[in-house]
Protein backbone atom coordinates (compact mmCIF):
# COMPACT_ATOMS: atom_id res chain seq x y z
CA UNK A 1 0.00 0.00 0.00
CA UNK A 2 1.44 3.26 -1.27
CA UNK A 3 1.53 6.04 1.40
CA UNK A 4 -0.50 8.74 0.73
CA UNK A 5 0.96 12.47 1.64
CA UNK A 6 -1.40 14.92 3.32
CA UNK A 7 -2.42 17.62 0.82
CA UNK A 8 -0.88 16.15 -2.24
CA UNK A 9 -3.75 13.66 -3.20
CA UNK A 10 -7.74 14.17 -3.72
CA UNK A 11 -9.71 11.44 -1.97
CA UNK A 12 -10.97 10.22 -5.49
CA UNK A 13 -7.62 10.00 -6.76
CA UNK A 14 -6.21 7.90 -3.52
CA UNK A 15 -9.47 5.67 -3.84
CA UNK A 16 -8.52 4.96 -7.43
CA UNK A 17 -5.00 4.14 -6.20
CA UNK A 18 -6.92 2.09 -3.38
CA UNK A 19 -9.19 -0.07 -5.39
CA UNK A 20 -5.90 -1.21 -8.12
CA UNK A 21 -3.83 -2.17 -5.18
CA UNK A 22 -3.80 -5.91 -4.00
CA UNK A 23 -3.81 -4.90 0.01
CA UNK A 24 -4.46 -2.15 2.20
CA UNK A 25 -2.26 -1.58 5.06
CA UNK A 26 -4.16 0.20 7.67
CA UNK A 27 -2.34 1.75 11.02
CA UNK A 28 -4.29 3.11 13.57
CA UNK A 29 -2.23 5.52 16.26
CA UNK A 30 -4.04 8.23 18.44
CA UNK A 31 -1.98 10.74 16.32
CA UNK A 32 -4.28 9.89 13.84
CA UNK A 33 -6.63 12.19 15.81
CA UNK A 34 -4.94 15.60 15.87
CA UNK A 35 -7.37 17.71 14.54
CA UNK A 36 -5.25 19.07 11.84
CA UNK A 37 -5.23 15.63 10.02
CA UNK A 38 -7.86 13.54 11.41
CA UNK A 39 -10.47 14.71 8.95
CA UNK A 40 -8.44 13.62 5.72
CA UNK A 41 -7.31 10.28 8.00
CA UNK A 42 -10.60 9.74 8.52
CA UNK A 43 -11.78 9.75 5.17
CA UNK A 44 -8.96 7.42 3.82
CA UNK A 45 -9.88 5.14 6.66
CA UNK A 46 -13.79 5.32 5.18
CA UNK A 47 -12.27 4.72 1.67
CA UNK A 48 -10.15 1.39 3.23
CA UNK A 49 -12.89 -0.07 4.39
CA UNK A 50 -15.17 0.60 1.23
CA UNK A 51 -12.78 -1.25 -0.73
CA UNK A 52 -12.84 -4.59 1.78
CA UNK A 53 -16.66 -4.52 1.51
CA UNK A 54 -17.24 -3.80 -2.07
CA UNK A 55 -14.31 -5.46 -3.56
CA UNK A 56 -13.17 -7.91 -0.94
CA UNK A 57 -9.69 -6.63 -0.02
CA UNK A 58 -8.07 -7.93 3.10
CA UNK A 59 -6.89 -4.67 5.02
CA UNK A 60 -4.46 -5.59 7.58
CA UNK A 61 -4.78 -2.98 10.66
CA UNK A 62 -2.05 -1.77 13.12
CA UNK A 63 -2.62 -1.24 16.34
CA UNK A 64 0.33 1.26 16.65
CA UNK A 65 0.42 2.08 20.75
CA UNK A 66 -3.64 2.14 20.88
CA UNK A 67 -5.55 -0.67 22.36
CA UNK A 68 -7.98 -2.07 19.48
CA UNK A 69 -11.29 -1.94 21.97
CA UNK A 70 -10.42 1.67 21.98
CA UNK A 71 -10.84 1.73 18.15
CA UNK A 72 -13.48 -0.40 18.08
CA UNK A 73 -15.69 0.70 20.78
CA UNK A 74 -14.40 4.92 20.33
CA UNK A 75 -13.42 5.37 24.05
CA UNK A 76 -11.30 7.69 25.33
CA UNK A 77 -8.82 9.76 22.62
CA UNK A 78 -11.64 9.02 20.33
CA UNK A 79 -14.32 9.70 22.04
CA UNK A 80 -12.80 13.48 22.81
CA UNK A 81 -11.80 13.24 19.16
CA UNK A 82 -15.47 13.09 18.02
CA UNK A 83 -17.10 15.06 20.45
CA UNK A 84 -15.06 18.05 18.75
CA UNK A 85 -15.61 17.27 15.20
CA UNK A 86 -19.34 16.92 16.53
CA UNK A 87 -19.32 20.57 17.97
CA UNK A 88 -21.12 23.10 15.66
CA UNK A 89 -21.55 20.45 13.19
CA UNK A 90 -24.37 20.90 10.46
CA UNK A 91 -26.48 18.03 8.81
CA UNK A 92 -23.90 17.68 5.90
CA UNK A 93 -20.96 17.21 8.57
CA UNK A 94 -22.33 14.67 10.47
CA UNK A 95 -23.34 12.60 8.02
CA UNK A 96 -19.77 12.58 7.51
CA UNK A 97 -18.69 11.84 10.87
CA UNK A 98 -21.42 8.75 11.28
CA UNK A 99 -19.35 6.95 8.37
CA UNK A 100 -15.97 7.91 10.08
CA UNK A 101 -17.24 6.33 13.20
CA UNK A 102 -19.14 2.91 11.31
CA UNK A 103 -15.55 2.70 9.48
CA UNK A 104 -13.56 2.87 12.48
CA UNK A 105 -15.72 0.40 14.50
CA UNK A 106 -15.10 -1.65 11.26
CA UNK A 107 -11.83 -1.18 11.35
CA UNK A 108 -11.44 -2.07 15.50
CA UNK A 109 -12.97 -5.43 14.78
CA UNK A 110 -10.68 -6.90 12.47
CA UNK A 111 -7.75 -9.02 13.09
CA UNK A 112 -4.59 -7.15 12.76
CA UNK A 113 -0.68 -6.50 14.96
CA UNK A 114 -0.88 -5.02 18.19
CA UNK A 115 2.17 -2.69 18.94
CA UNK A 116 2.37 -2.18 22.63
CA UNK A 117 5.03 0.09 23.53
CA UNK A 118 7.13 -2.45 25.07
CA UNK A 119 6.94 -4.76 21.55
CA UNK A 120 9.89 -5.72 19.79
CA UNK A 121 8.93 -3.57 16.54
CA UNK A 122 11.02 -5.43 14.13
CA UNK A 123 9.95 -8.71 15.14
CA UNK A 124 5.88 -7.23 14.46
CA UNK A 125 7.58 -5.43 11.35
CA UNK A 126 9.15 -9.22 9.95
CA UNK A 127 5.46 -10.62 10.42
CA UNK A 128 4.00 -8.01 8.66
CA UNK A 129 6.43 -8.74 5.60
CA UNK A 130 5.78 -12.10 5.83
CA UNK A 131 2.14 -11.91 5.24
CA UNK A 132 1.98 -9.19 3.40
CA UNK A 133 4.59 -11.39 0.69
CA UNK A 134 2.31 -14.44 0.95
CA UNK A 135 -1.49 -12.41 0.30
CA UNK A 136 -0.15 -10.27 -3.08
CA UNK A 137 -0.34 -12.52 -5.85
CA UNK A 138 2.95 -13.38 -7.86
CA UNK A 139 3.68 -11.33 -11.15
CA UNK A 140 4.23 -14.08 -13.78
CA UNK A 141 7.26 -13.35 -16.59
CA UNK A 142 5.95 -12.49 -19.66
CA UNK A 143 7.37 -12.00 -22.58
CA UNK A 144 8.73 -8.69 -23.16
CA UNK A 145 8.35 -8.85 -26.94
CA UNK A 146 4.93 -9.72 -27.41
CA UNK A 147 2.55 -7.98 -29.61
CA UNK A 148 -1.27 -7.67 -30.65
CA UNK A 149 -1.84 -8.33 -26.50
CA UNK A 150 -4.13 -5.54 -25.76
CA UNK A 151 -7.14 -6.06 -27.74
CA UNK A 152 -7.30 -9.91 -26.95
CA UNK A 153 -6.44 -9.03 -23.40
CA UNK A 154 -9.60 -6.64 -23.48
CA UNK A 155 -12.02 -9.25 -25.27
CA UNK A 156 -11.51 -12.10 -22.63
CA UNK A 157 -12.02 -9.31 -19.77
CA UNK A 158 -14.78 -8.81 -21.22
CA UNK A 159 -15.99 -12.04 -21.38
CA UNK A 160 -15.07 -12.89 -17.57
CA UNK A 161 -17.52 -10.42 -16.59
CA UNK A 162 -15.30 -9.71 -13.65
CA UNK A 163 -18.34 -7.51 -11.71
CA UNK A 164 -21.12 -10.40 -11.62
CA UNK A 165 -21.38 -12.55 -8.97
CA UNK A 166 -21.68 -16.07 -10.50
CA UNK A 167 -19.28 -18.38 -11.04
CA UNK A 168 -17.91 -18.26 -15.05
CA UNK A 169 -15.36 -20.49 -16.44
CA UNK A 170 -13.89 -19.43 -20.11
CA UNK A 171 -12.10 -21.98 -22.54
CA UNK A 172 -8.82 -20.60 -24.33
CA UNK A 173 -8.50 -22.89 -27.62
CA UNK A 174 -5.96 -22.77 -30.70
CA UNK A 175 -3.09 -24.13 -32.32
CA UNK A 176 -0.05 -25.29 -30.21
CA UNK A 177 2.63 -22.18 -31.00
CA UNK A 178 -0.37 -18.95 -31.54
CA UNK A 179 0.12 -18.26 -28.21
CA UNK A 180 -2.66 -19.51 -25.31
CA UNK A 181 -0.08 -19.83 -22.41
CA UNK A 182 1.03 -16.40 -23.04
CA UNK A 183 -2.13 -14.87 -23.06
CA UNK A 184 -3.22 -16.09 -20.20
CA UNK A 185 -0.04 -15.18 -18.79
CA UNK A 186 -0.58 -11.41 -19.71
CA UNK A 187 -5.05 -12.24 -18.25
CA UNK A 188 -3.37 -13.42 -15.02
CA UNK A 189 -1.07 -10.08 -14.19
CA UNK A 190 -4.20 -8.21 -15.18
CA UNK A 191 -6.57 -9.38 -12.99
CA UNK A 192 -5.23 -11.20 -10.41
CA UNK A 193 -4.71 -7.97 -8.08
CA UNK A 194 -8.82 -8.46 -7.95
CA UNK A 195 -8.58 -11.77 -6.22
CA UNK A 196 -7.65 -12.61 -2.71
CA UNK A 197 -7.48 -16.32 -3.79
CA UNK A 198 -5.31 -17.55 -7.10
CA UNK A 199 -3.84 -20.81 -8.66
CA UNK A 200 -1.83 -20.80 -11.99
CA UNK A 201 -1.57 -24.41 -13.00
CA UNK A 202 0.78 -25.08 -15.93
CA UNK A 203 2.07 -27.65 -18.47
CA UNK A 204 -1.30 -29.55 -17.29
CA UNK A 205 -0.95 -32.52 -19.92
CA UNK A 206 2.81 -33.16 -19.88
CA UNK A 207 2.95 -33.67 -15.88
CA UNK A 208 -0.58 -35.30 -15.25
CA UNK A 209 -0.37 -38.31 -17.39
CA UNK A 210 -0.02 -40.78 -13.82
CA UNK A 211 -2.32 -40.12 -11.16
CA UNK A 212 0.36 -38.89 -9.14
CA UNK A 213 0.85 -35.87 -11.36
CA UNK A 214 -3.19 -35.28 -10.78
CA UNK A 215 -2.50 -35.02 -7.44
CA UNK A 216 0.22 -32.70 -7.17
CA UNK A 217 -2.07 -30.36 -9.14
CA UNK A 218 -4.57 -30.91 -6.57
CA UNK A 219 -2.26 -30.36 -3.83
CA UNK A 220 -0.98 -27.09 -5.59
CA UNK A 221 -4.71 -25.72 -6.15
CA UNK A 222 -6.08 -26.10 -2.47
CA UNK A 223 -2.21 -25.24 -1.70
CA UNK A 224 -2.60 -21.77 -3.81
CA UNK A 225 -6.22 -20.73 -2.50
CA UNK A 226 -6.04 -21.42 0.82
CA UNK A 227 -2.81 -20.60 1.91
CA UNK A 228 -2.02 -23.61 3.79
CA UNK A 229 1.02 -25.17 2.16
CA UNK A 230 2.12 -27.89 4.48
CA UNK A 231 -0.73 -28.01 6.41
CA UNK A 232 -3.02 -30.46 4.05
CA UNK A 233 -1.92 -33.35 2.13
CA UNK A 234 -3.46 -35.50 0.31
CA UNK A 235 -3.84 -38.73 -0.59
CA UNK A 236 -5.96 -40.11 -3.22
CA UNK A 237 -7.90 -38.30 -6.48
CA UNK A 238 -11.02 -38.71 -4.63
CA UNK A 239 -9.82 -37.17 -1.73
CA UNK A 240 -8.35 -34.22 -3.31
CA UNK A 241 -11.95 -33.75 -5.22
CA UNK A 242 -14.00 -33.46 -1.96
CA UNK A 243 -11.40 -30.76 -0.42
CA UNK A 244 -11.28 -28.75 -3.41
CA UNK A 245 -15.42 -28.60 -3.51
CA UNK A 246 -15.88 -28.70 0.45
CA UNK A 247 -12.63 -26.08 0.83
CA UNK A 248 -13.91 -23.65 -1.98
CA UNK A 249 -17.22 -23.98 -2.97
CA UNK A 250 -17.66 -20.47 -0.97
CA UNK A 251 -14.69 -19.13 -1.92
CA UNK A 252 -13.80 -16.62 -4.37
CA UNK A 253 -11.02 -17.59 -6.72
CA UNK A 254 -9.24 -17.29 -9.62
CA UNK A 255 -8.00 -20.57 -11.04
CA UNK A 256 -6.17 -21.32 -14.49
CA UNK A 257 -5.95 -24.71 -15.68
CA UNK A 258 -2.57 -24.39 -18.85
CA UNK A 259 -3.03 -26.79 -21.13
CA UNK A 260 -5.19 -29.52 -20.60
CA UNK A 261 -5.97 -32.17 -22.75
CA UNK A 262 -8.19 -35.21 -20.71
CA UNK A 263 -11.85 -34.32 -19.94
CA UNK A 264 -11.16 -36.96 -16.76
CA UNK A 265 -8.20 -34.75 -15.31
CA UNK A 266 -10.09 -31.42 -16.10
CA UNK A 267 -13.52 -33.07 -13.81
CA UNK A 268 -10.83 -33.66 -10.96
CA UNK A 269 -9.85 -30.29 -10.91
CA UNK A 270 -12.46 -27.87 -11.47
CA UNK A 271 -15.15 -30.77 -12.28
CA UNK A 272 -18.16 -28.32 -11.96
CA UNK A 273 -19.06 -24.27 -11.53
CA UNK A 274 -21.02 -25.80 -7.68
CA UNK A 275 -17.23 -26.47 -7.06
CA UNK A 276 -16.26 -22.63 -6.07
CA UNK A 277 -17.96 -19.58 -4.22
CA UNK A 278 -19.70 -16.52 -6.40
CA UNK A 279 -17.34 -14.36 -8.02
CA UNK A 280 -14.73 -17.38 -8.93
CA UNK A 281 -13.40 -17.28 -12.34
CA UNK A 282 -11.85 -20.15 -14.02
CA UNK A 283 -9.64 -20.18 -16.87
CA UNK A 284 -8.92 -23.67 -19.37
CA UNK A 285 -6.68 -23.87 -22.13
CA UNK A 286 -6.47 -26.40 -24.77
CA UNK A 287 -5.94 -27.20 -28.45
CA UNK A 288 -9.60 -29.04 -28.90
CA UNK A 289 -12.50 -27.05 -28.59
CA UNK A 290 -14.38 -30.49 -27.46
CA UNK A 291 -13.36 -30.76 -24.62
CA UNK A 292 -14.12 -27.32 -23.84
CA UNK A 293 -17.90 -27.54 -25.15
CA UNK A 294 -18.22 -31.37 -22.99
CA UNK A 295 -16.96 -29.37 -19.93
CA UNK A 296 -19.77 -26.34 -20.67
CA UNK A 297 -17.59 -23.87 -20.13
CA UNK A 298 -19.92 -20.11 -20.64
CA UNK A 299 -17.51 -18.69 -23.41
CA UNK A 300 -14.59 -20.12 -25.49
CA UNK A 301 -12.76 -17.98 -26.88
CA UNK A 302 -10.36 -19.31 -30.07
CA UNK A 303 -6.88 -17.57 -30.62
CA UNK A 304 -6.50 -16.31 -33.78
CA UNK A 305 -3.05 -15.82 -35.80
CA UNK A 306 -1.76 -12.71 -35.65
CA UNK A 307 -2.46 -9.87 -38.34
CA UNK A 308 0.31 -9.52 -41.29
CA UNK A 309 1.62 -5.78 -39.32
CA UNK A 310 1.66 -7.65 -35.85
CA UNK A 311 3.53 -10.49 -37.39
CA UNK A 312 5.58 -8.57 -38.83
CA UNK A 313 6.14 -6.45 -36.04
CA UNK A 314 6.80 -9.61 -33.72
CA UNK A 315 9.25 -11.28 -35.85
CA UNK A 316 11.61 -8.15 -36.41
CA UNK A 317 11.87 -7.72 -32.74
CA UNK A 318 13.95 -11.31 -32.30
CA UNK A 319 15.35 -10.73 -36.05
CA UNK A 320 16.37 -7.01 -35.42
CA UNK A 321 15.77 -6.27 -32.07
CA UNK A 322 13.66 -3.77 -33.11
CA UNK A 323 9.70 -3.42 -34.88
CA UNK A 324 11.06 -3.14 -38.20
CA UNK A 325 13.50 -5.22 -40.93
CA UNK A 326 17.14 -3.86 -41.03
CA UNK A 327 18.12 -1.79 -44.35
CA UNK A 328 18.15 -4.66 -46.96
CA UNK A 329 16.32 -7.08 -45.34
CA UNK A 330 12.68 -5.79 -46.16
CA UNK A 331 11.67 -8.48 -48.49
CA UNK A 332 13.37 -11.37 -46.60
CA UNK A 333 11.30 -10.48 -43.84
CA UNK A 334 7.90 -10.85 -45.43
CA UNK A 335 8.89 -14.17 -46.61
CA UNK A 336 10.18 -15.04 -43.68
CA UNK A 337 6.58 -14.06 -41.76
CA UNK A 338 4.80 -16.15 -45.17
CA UNK A 339 7.21 -19.40 -43.84
CA UNK A 340 5.95 -18.66 -40.18
CA UNK A 341 2.52 -18.18 -41.50
CA UNK A 342 2.26 -15.93 -38.94
CA UNK A 343 2.35 -18.07 -36.00
CA UNK A 344 3.78 -16.80 -32.57
CA UNK A 345 5.96 -19.51 -31.48
CA UNK A 346 7.42 -19.76 -35.40
CA UNK A 347 8.01 -16.16 -35.60
CA UNK A 348 9.88 -16.31 -32.84
CA UNK A 349 11.94 -19.18 -33.32
CA UNK A 350 12.61 -17.94 -37.00
CA UNK A 351 13.67 -14.62 -36.28
CA UNK A 352 16.08 -15.55 -33.69
CA UNK A 353 17.79 -18.16 -35.91
CA UNK A 354 17.84 -15.33 -38.26
CA UNK A 355 19.54 -13.06 -36.03
CA UNK A 356 22.59 -11.11 -37.08
CA UNK A 357 23.10 -13.41 -39.58
CA UNK A 358 24.03 -11.49 -43.39
CA UNK A 359 21.52 -11.57 -46.36
CA UNK A 360 23.36 -14.31 -47.91
CA UNK A 361 22.39 -16.30 -44.81
CA UNK A 362 19.06 -15.54 -44.93
CA UNK A 363 18.48 -16.51 -48.19
CA UNK A 364 20.18 -19.59 -47.39
CA UNK A 365 18.41 -20.11 -44.02
CA UNK A 366 15.03 -19.69 -45.76
CA UNK A 367 15.86 -21.67 -48.68
CA UNK A 368 16.25 -24.54 -46.57
CA UNK A 369 13.33 -24.02 -44.43
CA UNK A 370 11.32 -25.22 -47.87
CA UNK A 371 12.51 -28.58 -47.95
CA UNK A 372 13.37 -29.08 -44.25
CA UNK A 373 11.10 -27.75 -40.96
CA UNK A 374 12.39 -25.76 -38.19
CA UNK A 375 12.23 -29.31 -35.44
CA UNK A 376 11.52 -26.70 -32.81
CA UNK A 377 8.40 -25.41 -34.64
CA UNK A 378 7.69 -29.12 -35.87
CA UNK A 379 7.58 -30.54 -32.31
CA UNK A 380 4.84 -28.37 -30.79
CA UNK A 381 2.76 -28.32 -34.02
CA UNK A 382 2.94 -32.50 -33.71
CA UNK A 383 1.07 -32.71 -30.27
CA UNK A 384 -2.10 -31.72 -31.88
CA UNK A 385 -1.03 -34.27 -34.56
CA UNK A 386 -0.13 -37.08 -32.19
CA UNK A 387 -3.76 -37.15 -30.55
CA UNK A 388 -5.74 -37.81 -33.68
CA UNK A 389 -6.96 -41.65 -34.73
CA UNK A 390 -6.17 -43.56 -37.52
CA UNK A 391 -9.02 -42.05 -39.88
CA UNK A 392 -8.65 -38.54 -38.84
CA UNK A 393 -4.99 -39.13 -39.44
CA UNK A 394 -5.65 -40.36 -42.99
CA UNK A 395 -7.70 -37.05 -43.68
CA UNK A 396 -5.51 -34.63 -42.24
CA UNK A 397 -2.45 -36.21 -44.17
CA UNK A 398 -4.90 -35.98 -47.35
CA UNK A 399 -5.54 -32.24 -46.80
CA UNK A 400 -2.11 -31.42 -46.47
CA UNK A 401 -0.85 -32.87 -49.66
CA UNK A 402 -3.64 -32.71 -51.74
CA UNK A 403 -6.78 -30.15 -50.67
CA UNK A 404 -5.25 -27.30 -48.98
CA UNK A 405 -7.81 -24.29 -50.37
CA UNK A 406 -10.61 -26.84 -51.94
CA UNK A 407 -14.02 -26.51 -51.56
CA UNK A 408 -14.74 -28.93 -48.45
CA UNK A 409 -18.26 -29.75 -50.09
CA UNK A 410 -16.00 -31.60 -53.21
CA UNK A 411 -13.65 -32.94 -50.66
CA UNK A 412 -16.32 -34.77 -48.63
CA UNK A 413 -17.92 -36.36 -51.47
CA UNK A 414 -14.08 -37.51 -52.56
CA UNK A 415 -13.48 -38.71 -48.74
CA UNK A 416 -16.86 -40.33 -48.20
CA UNK A 417 -16.22 -41.91 -51.55
CA UNK A 418 -13.04 -43.64 -50.45
CA UNK A 419 -14.55 -45.03 -47.64
CA UNK A 420 -14.01 -41.99 -45.06
CA UNK A 421 -16.91 -40.40 -43.13
CA UNK A 422 -15.46 -37.17 -44.11
CA UNK A 423 -18.08 -34.88 -41.37
CA UNK A 424 -17.03 -36.54 -38.48
CA UNK A 425 -13.19 -36.36 -39.51
CA UNK A 426 -13.51 -32.98 -40.72
CA UNK A 427 -15.28 -31.83 -37.71
CA UNK A 428 -12.68 -33.35 -35.30
CA UNK A 429 -10.10 -31.19 -37.10
CA UNK A 430 -11.78 -28.30 -36.38
CA UNK A 431 -11.93 -28.89 -33.00
CA UNK A 432 -8.68 -29.53 -32.88
CA UNK A 433 -8.04 -26.07 -34.79
CA UNK A 434 -6.08 -27.77 -37.29
CA UNK A 435 -7.38 -26.75 -39.96
CA UNK A 436 -10.48 -24.20 -40.37
CA UNK A 437 -12.93 -23.62 -42.84
CA UNK A 438 -13.44 -20.41 -45.10
CA UNK A 439 -16.28 -18.04 -44.88
CA UNK A 440 -16.46 -19.13 -49.03
CA UNK A 441 -16.43 -23.07 -47.94
CA UNK A 442 -12.50 -23.12 -48.70
CA UNK A 443 -10.15 -25.15 -46.61
CA UNK A 444 -7.54 -23.73 -44.91
CA UNK A 445 -4.24 -25.15 -43.11
CA UNK A 446 -1.37 -23.38 -41.46
CA UNK A 447 1.35 -23.46 -44.16
CA UNK A 448 3.73 -24.87 -41.33
CA UNK A 449 1.02 -28.00 -40.16
CA UNK A 450 0.92 -29.03 -44.12
CA UNK A 451 5.05 -28.96 -44.35
CA UNK A 452 4.68 -30.69 -41.15
CA UNK A 453 2.37 -33.55 -43.02
CA UNK A 454 4.55 -33.65 -45.83
CA UNK A 455 7.54 -34.22 -44.20
CA UNK A 456 5.79 -37.31 -42.40
CA UNK A 457 4.87 -38.54 -46.03
CA UNK A 458 8.23 -38.39 -46.90
CA UNK A 459 10.01 -40.13 -44.07
CA UNK A 460 7.73 -43.23 -44.92
CA UNK A 461 10.67 -44.03 -47.31
CA UNK A 462 13.36 -41.17 -47.84
CA UNK A 463 14.36 -42.78 -51.09
CA UNK A 464 12.28 -44.08 -52.76
CA UNK A 465 9.29 -42.00 -53.62
CA UNK A 466 7.35 -44.62 -54.89
CA UNK A 467 6.95 -46.34 -51.48
CA UNK A 468 4.72 -43.93 -49.93
CA UNK A 469 1.55 -43.46 -49.33
CA UNK A 470 1.01 -40.13 -51.37
CA UNK A 471 2.78 -38.17 -53.93
CA UNK A 472 2.21 -34.46 -54.67
CA UNK A 473 5.20 -33.09 -56.52
CA UNK A 474 4.82 -32.96 -60.02
CA UNK A 475 8.61 -34.62 -60.52
CA UNK A 476 7.80 -37.59 -58.32
CA UNK A 477 4.87 -38.81 -59.84
CA UNK A 478 6.69 -38.71 -63.25
CA UNK A 479 9.07 -40.81 -62.15
CA UNK A 480 6.83 -42.95 -60.71
CA UNK A 481 4.72 -43.44 -63.96
CA UNK A 482 7.91 -43.50 -65.71
CA UNK A 483 9.29 -46.38 -64.06
CA UNK A 484 6.47 -47.78 -62.67
CA UNK A 485 7.23 -48.57 -59.39
CA UNK A 486 5.27 -48.02 -56.12
CA UNK A 487 2.15 -50.73 -55.03
CA UNK A 488 0.01 -48.06 -53.88
CA UNK A 489 -0.42 -44.83 -55.47
CA UNK A 490 -2.12 -41.60 -54.75
CA UNK A 491 -2.23 -39.05 -57.20
CA UNK A 492 -2.14 -34.81 -56.25
CA UNK A 493 -5.05 -33.94 -58.74
CA UNK A 494 -7.24 -31.23 -57.15
CA UNK A 495 -6.47 -28.15 -59.51
CA UNK A 496 -10.39 -28.60 -60.04
CA UNK A 497 -11.90 -29.24 -56.84
CA UNK A 498 -11.31 -25.22 -55.66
Amino acid sequence: MKAFERGKRSHQSSYKLLKNQGLPLLCSQKTMLIPNASKWCLEELVKFINCKEEREQKVIPIFYHVDPSEVRNQREIYKIAFSRHEKNADEEKRGKIRRWKTAMREAGKLAGYDVKVDSYESEIIQDIIKEICGTIPMVLDVDEKIVGMDSRLEKLVSRLEIQSNGVRMVGVCGLGGIGKTTIITALYNKISNQFRSTSFLTNVREESTKDSGLLKFQQQLLDDTLGVKGQLTLKKIHEGVKEIKDKLSSKKVLVFVDDIDDSRRLEHLVGKHSWFGYGSRIIITRRKKDLLKAHEVDYIYEVDKLNEVKALQLFCSYAFRQCLPGKGYGDLSIQGVRYADRLPLALKVLGSLLFRKGVKDWKSELKKLQEVPNMEITNVLKISYDGLDHTQNMIFLDFACFFKGAHVEIVTQVLDGSGFKAESGINALVDRCLITISTNKKIEMHDSLAQMDKEIVYKECPNESGERSRLWKHEDVCRVLTINTGCFLMISAHQNMR
